[in-house]
């Protein structure tokens, strides 16, 4: 693997993730600066520190049983079930990932946790797609979301879109209730301040995609590192982003899906996910070793399949 390339792209994702964090930290502090001055930033600092150590926590557990997801044992997966062991390792991780299933046609795959207690997801679908070789870079993306800390990461970027959503509505809510008073009186009205109180949370939220695009790309970068191997998780990408749809959809209607705006994105366009990965196949001396994959599939029994369809949860699976 290229270590150059690897090392640029590392320190880009990191001060992108940085950048994007003091945006979203800045629209928070103005709005705060705007409605109670400098005593405003300064009770938003309070409150977003009180509420990072007060947040309970939402167990892993909790979330796969959301899901209806049940846990893959390593009879049913072994080869899955050492491949995660030989990744949790090599990322540094405390404790090993614990493998969930879910019988869901869609082609996913998530982490949900920290460090110390983190589950993986695999769909039904994803593993009849892909083979071994690409179920295991797609295992190491996940595992370099929870070393990364992702959730945290991203929980934190939630706090603060929702916070400024928040303020953004109580400033428009005193402007509406004090604009009679500033038109009888003659008092001229700060456009600027204006425009701040609207466009914030939108700016926020755009902030906060691009920062879930750059973890993204972080974990892709990471996986490649963990197996040596950045084009399978490349052939994972492809045939997930070409097997993504329902198969009368791809036959009738090729050009159903208009592709949204980059800037509204939870996810980098797979083509550039793709290209980066493919860079950093050209010849360098790998910092692991690359992994061995065996094709034995998971042996599952009587898998049940269930479209993808909206739960009473607010999950779609």
């Amino acid at each position: 693997m290229n270590s150059d390339i690897w090392l640029r792209h590392s320190l880009s994702n990191r001060l992108h993730s940085l950048l994007l964090f003091a945006v979203m930290a800045g629209f928070l502090a103005l709005l705060g600066w705007m409605l109670w001055g400098s005593d405003g930033i300064i009770l938003l600092l309070l409150l977003g520190a009180t509420l990072l150590l007060i947040n309970p926590a939402v167990t892993p557990q909790l979330i796969m049983r959301m899901y209806h997801a049940t846990r893959l044992t390593p009879g049913q997966a072994p080869a899955l079930h050492s491949a995660l062991t030989e990744l949790a390792r090599r990322a540094g991780l405390p404790t090993v990932p614990t493998l969930y299933y879910i019988p869901s046609s869609m082609l996913s795959a998530f982490a949900v946790g920290r460090q110390h207690e983190a589950s993986i997801a695999l769909t039904d679908g994803l593993l009849k797609t892909l083979n071994t070789r690409e179920t295991i870079a797609v295992l190491a993306h996940e595992v370099s979301h929870v070393r990364n800390n992702d959730t945290w990461v991203m929980g934190v970027a939630d706090m603060f879109s929702r916070l400024t959503s928040m303020l953004s509505l109580f400033g428009q809510f005193l402007l509406i209730l004090n604009l009679p008073l500033m038109l009888l009186s003659g008092a001229g009205i700060n456009w600027i301040a204006i425009l701040i109180l609207i466009f914030a949370p939108n700016l926020s939220a755009l902030a906060q995609l691009g920062l879930s695009r750059t973890r993204e790309y972080n974990a892709d970068l990471n996986a490649a590192r963990l197996t040596a191997d950045p084009e399978g998780l490349a052939h994972a990408l492809a045939k997930i982003e070409r097997q993504s749809g329902f198969f009368m959809e791809r036959i009738f209607l090729p050009g159903r899906r208009i592709p949204e705006p980059s800037l509204l994105r939870t996810h980098p366009p797979t083509e550039e996910r793709i290209r980066r990965l493919m860079e950093l196949k050209q010849p360098s001396i790998p910092q692991q070793p690359r992994m061995e994959f065996t094709s034995s599939p998971p042996v599952l029994g009587n898998r049940i399949e269930q479209p993808p369809r909206w739960r009473v949860t607010g999950l779609w699976h």
